[in-house]
């Protein structure tokens, strides 16, 4: 069975609830770096038509794919999605807004035009909005979508962001089974620097049948590699999503989601090697059995000096907490790829 086959199959015996086609799958607020200042941010996850990618099986870990609506949203209700979420950050006085979809802003099949523009012209209206960040897939960067955007944002900063998760082709398609090449992703990036689009790359550590030490030595090599293309990286650490080929080997004990010892070295290392380029990561579900974890004492408070080094991006930020599951972890390094069955990589 293909590693695109098992992933449909989990998808197709998920019962999805039919939701309201007019409230956003989710909406919350939080903080972020806008020209190296922290700035309130609002990021709204867009009920829409759905991933494409998806649909057709898409990726190892995403559970996303279960936001869509039960039906294609009405421009209506792509309107009150927006002022919904927007109500959140009534009394932000400024603030960066991120829209995020279950697959791609850019898609026309899963955001219609029509919805794009009405979503893209209230924002750049606000007066509050100092930047707007939307994520896609490469394939779906063209000059032309592009310079459509940068149209109705009237000279306010845009940011596409695009999940390349590895720089490693192999890794992307018999690990993550992500659908792109990272060829992909440099044609894209360089459309948007070409008409001064920023970039956000989103890693992911520790997919499916790596290794602890695997998975790091990826995301160091990844973000040597992505750096040139962009201008921030953010490094989610993979967690158990319901409805996932991930969570379906978790669950026979085959995955372990990332120690929290690993992205905090990876950041000390990679801020020494590109100290100018910001990096950041928010360990969702820290501390959980499902979510990036450490030991009950200590994972919540180095999941907090993690989000600390993502504002100031300090590496001393890094070095405030320690604990004795730290030696744990370090064996784990040392011995886990001759337990752990076997990796994709030799």
């Amino acid at each position: 069975m293909s590693l695109n086959k098992a992933v449909l199959d989990i998808r197709q015996r998920i019962k999805v609830r039919p939701s309201p086609t007019d409230v956003p799958a989710a909406s919350w607020t939080g903080s972020d770096l806008v020209n190296g200042v922290e700035t309130k941010t609002l990021t709204m996850i867009f009920k829409t038509a759905g991933c494409r990618w998806g649909k057709a099986g898409g990726c190892t870990m995403c559970g996303y794919v279960y936001d869509c609506a039960s039906e294609p949203p009405t421009l209506e209700d792509y309107k009150a999605q927006l002022e919904k979420a927007m109500k959140k950050a009534e009394k932000f006085p400024e603030l960066m807004i991120k829209i995020f979809t279950s697959g791609s802003f850019l898609d026309d099949q899963e955001v219609p035009l029509e919805a794009r523009h009405i979503i893209l012209e209230a924002l750049a209206a606000d007066p509050r909005v100092v930047k707007v960040l939307v994520e896609t897939r490469p394939g779906f960067v063209s000059d032309e979508n592009v310079q459509d955007c940068l149209g109705i944002m009237r000279e306010k900063p845009f940011e596409l962001a695009f999940g390349l998760e590895t720089s490693s082709d192999r890794i992307r398609k018999d690990s993550i089974n992500k659908g792109f090449s990272f060829r992909d992703f440099v044609r894209a990036a360089e459309i948007a620097k070409k008409h001064g689009v920023t970039v956000k790359t989103y890693l992911m550590l520790k997919p499916l049948f790596l290794s602890e030490k695997q998975a790091m030595e990826d995301i160091l090599r990844s973000i040597d590699d992505a750096a040139p293309y962009s201008d921030t990286i953010s490094i989610n650490l993979c967690n158990v999503q319901k409805g996932t080929l991930v969570e379906s080997l978790w669950e026979k004990g085959q995955y372990r989601p990332p120690w929290l010892w690993s992205i905090v070295k990876i950041l000390k290392q990679a801020k020494a090697a590109h100290p100018d380029l910001p990096m950041m990561s928010d360990p969702v579900g820290a501390g959980s059995k499902r979510g990036p974890h450490n030991c009950k004492i200590c994972s919540r408070d180095v999941a907090d000096e993690i989000r600390e080094f993502s504002l100031t991006q300090d590496p001393a930020d890094l070095k405030k907490v320690d604990c004795g599951c730290k030696e744990l972890w370090k064996k784990v390094l040392e011995i886990e790829d001759f337990t752990y069955g076997t990796p994709i990589l030799e």
